[in-house]
C-alpha cells in the first residue's frame, strides 16, 4: 500500500523509534503514547485487521507482542503492560497493529479512556526505544 504510514515505517522510509525489527514484524514507539514506552507492533506486510492476518504470521506477530510486553517492564520499570488491538473502529491507521502500553498501579488509566502524552524531545523518545531494544537484544525479556 503506497500511502500507509505503518507500511512506510516498516519499509524504513518514514523514521520511527524502532525497538524490534525482523522479517515479519516491526515494533516502534507510538508517536502519541498513552504512557512513555508505549510500543506499536505491525506486520511488515499490509493487513488491515487481525482477521486479515494469514495463519503463517500469527506466531511471528504474537511472539513479537509477547517479547515486547515482557521487555517493557524490565526496560523502563513499569509493573506490567496492557496489550490491545483495534479492528477498524478506533483504528487510527488502517494497518493491523498491537498496542503494548506500560502500566503501573495507580497510573490513572481507566477503562478505554486513553489520555495521550508526549515525549519531551526526540532524544527522550530515542532513550526509551533504546532501553526497550537493549532488553530485547540481551535476551532478558523472556525466561
Amino acid at each position: 500500500m503506497t500511502d500507509c504510514t505503518f507500511c512506510a515505517i516498516a519499509a524504513g522510509t518514514t523514521p520511527a523509534h524502532v525497538v524490534l525489527a525482523d522479517s515479519s514484524v516491526v515494533a516502534f514507539l507510538d508517536a502519541r503514547p498513552v504512557f512513555k514506552g508505549h510500543v506499536l507492533l505491525v506486520p511488515r506486510e499490509h493487513f488491515q485487521t487481525l482477521a486479515d492476518l494469514p495463519g503463517r504470521l500469527l506466531g511471528p506477530f504474537f511472539g513479537a507482542v509477547r517479547l515486547v510486553s515482557a521487555a517493557i517492564p524490565a526496560a523502563i520499570g513499569a509493573q506490567g503492560t496492557f496489550v490491545a488491538l483495534n479492528n477498524i473502529v478506533s483504528q487510527s491507521v488502517p494497518h493491523l497493529h498491537a498496542h503494548v502500553v506500560p502500566r503501573t498501579k495507580g497510573d490513572g488509566l481507566r477503562g478505554f479512556f486513553w489520555p495521550r502524552h508526549k515525549y519531551e524531545s526526540d532524544d527522550e523518545a530515542a532513550d526509551y526505544a533504546g532501553r526497550i531494544r537493549s532488553v530485547i537484544d540481551a535476551g532478558l525479556a523472556l525466561p
